[in-house]
């Protein structure tokens, strides 16, 4: 199996290289790994520093070990952080956190790059957060007694983990020194196939929203001008085309009457036409927009990324895109401000967003008609809206905690963490 998988990820790798030409992404990612493990050996020389690595997969996952590397560091000022993504997505963002002191893409996952890595980065600890569990990298690891944990990892029963020929995967995960899951149904199937170093924690996203929305707020005097009116606002986060015909029939009813900041999952130009095709109304795009005349727009189009988790401040009313494709993006953004949620159908995967449907905080829709009939109680109930406002709240602040748990845990997982 081991060769198997060397031979997979040899062949992803190859891919990546044969797409580059075609595919931004693709690109990226494989200039990203050219002379890698050199560029660190540069970057970090002879820093003699303690340190930690974290690694996270993508953008998503950042926001999930954000909250643990703030701790982390607080807790161990002496110890430097080495933050490392596998993903574009989330490397070209935030190549330049200040929370870290070293920023890499991960290197492919070869016993050699593995080796190579470790030798140059020496971590006291080993953090990956949630997904990826890359086995020569912890493999390496356990061989020279490091402890690795993940942190608001979540399993489901149809996961390679718990299949009866998924014993190499098990191996894997019996690499980590402890598991923090985000549930108990996590835990359980963990034990159930022998995997007993686990504990629940929650999931680390949920401190992570609740300090945004506790933080002063950002200087945004264009949002401040748009909204001036009053207007109840719906803020539209991370969208994909697939969600714009959905959002039409919603923003014809009420587009007199509401205001619209929509912010998309890919800002290109391509997709920024399509917005302002699909969506009626004036459609103003943020860079080109003046104090003076943005509030002539019924929509705010933003074509930059980072201010989605400042605009859901603004809101009565937020709908999050992904759920009519591959997956439903951050909720718990709104959630953190009491905004009822709108998304489409495939959100199965995500707990909280079960959770806030289970507890009538959120609206899963199928079409545009559903949307609109949703939405429609909401506007017209402005009671119910703000009591499910302090009920989403109270869950939000409920599920908090999760760092504050797994620095403890830490502290007593092992001397060489302390």
């Amino acid at each position: 199996m081991l060769f198997l998988y060397d031979i997979a990820l040899g062949l992803y790798g190859l891919l990546l290289r044969l797409l580059a030409p075609f595919v931004p992404k693709a690109a990226a990612w494989v200039a990203g790994r050219q002379g890698l493990l050199a560029h660190i050996r540069d970057t970090i020389g002879a820093d003699a520093a303690p340190r930690a690595w974290f690694h996270c997969a993508s953008l998503g996952e950042f926001e999930q070990g954000r909250p643990l590397i703030d701790a982390y560091r607080q807790a161990h000022p002496g110890t430097k952080v080495v933050l490392t993504f596998f993903s574009p997505s989330g490397y070209e963002v935030r190549k330049n956190w200040p929370g870290a002191d070293y920023i890499f893409y991960l290197p492919l996952d070869t016993r050699a790059n593995a080796r190579a890595f470790l030798d140059v980065v020496q971590p006291r600890l080993v953090v990956f957060v949630k997904y990826e569990f890359w086995y020569h990298f912890l493999n390496e690891a356990f061989q020279r007694q490091i402890p690795a944990v993940v942190v608001s990892a979540i399993f489901r029963p149809e996961q390679v983990f718990f299949k009866p020929w998924g014993g190499f995967f098990r191996k894997i995960l019996g690499r980590f020194a402890h598991i923090f899951t985000q549930n108990e149904a996590s835990a359980k199937l963990l034990r159930s196939v022998g995997i007993k170093k686990v504990s629940v924690a929650g999931d680390t996203r949920f401190d992570t929203v609740v300090a945004t929305a506790l933080a002063p707020a950002r200087s945004l005097p264009l949002v401040d001008a748009f909204v001036s009116d009053g207007a109840p606002v719906l803020v539209v986060g991370s969208s994909w085309n697939e969600d714009l015909p959905v959002l039409r029939p919603l923003l014809e009813r009420y587009g007199r009457e509401l205001r619209v900041l929509i912010a998309p999952h890919e800002v290109t130009e391509a997709n920024l036409r399509q917005v302002e095709a699909l969506l009626p109304g004036p459609v103003q795009r943020y860079s080109l927009a003046e104090e003076t005349t943005v509030a002539e727009a019924r929509v705010l189009l933003f074509d930059n990324v980072g201010l989605l988790s400042q605009l859901y401040r603004f809101g009565e009313y937020a709908y999050v895109g992904g759920a009519f494709g591959k997956g439903l993006h951050n909720t718990l953004e709104a959630a953190a401000f009491g905004l009822p949620l709108f998304f489409g159908p495939t959100y199965g995967k995500f707990q909280e967003a079960v959770e806030l449907v289970e507890m009538k905080g959120a609206f899963p829709v199928h079409n545009g008609a559903e949307l609109e009939a949703a939405f429609t109680y909401l506007w017209n109930n402005d009671d119910a809206r703000l009591r499910l406002q302090d009920t989403i709240l109270d869950y939000v602040h409920d599920q908090a905690g999760a760092t504050r748990t797994i620095m403890a845990a830490l502290r007593h997982l092992t001397p060489a963490v302390r």
